[in-house]
């Protein structure tokens, strides 16, 4: 449990630096709505916020 929480938070760090150093605070704020929809298990939310930072990835 303690290992899948640490794996999670570290995915988590390395996605938001990756975000940030391509999209900037745009992408800062998609990844944390992809977070929240998926605590909050909302799956509009989540795959909404997916597609649109799979999108702008493929742009940057």
């Amino acid at each position: 449990m303690v290992l899948f929480q640490a794996l999670c938070a570290l995915t988590e760090l390395t996605l938001g630096l990756m975000a940030q150093a391509k999209l900037g605070v745009i992408g800062l704020v998609i990844l944390s709505a992809v977070v929240i929809g998926i605590r909050a298990r909302n799956s509009r939310l989540a795959v909404g916020a997916v597609v649109v930072f799979v999108f702008l990835m493929t742009q940057a």
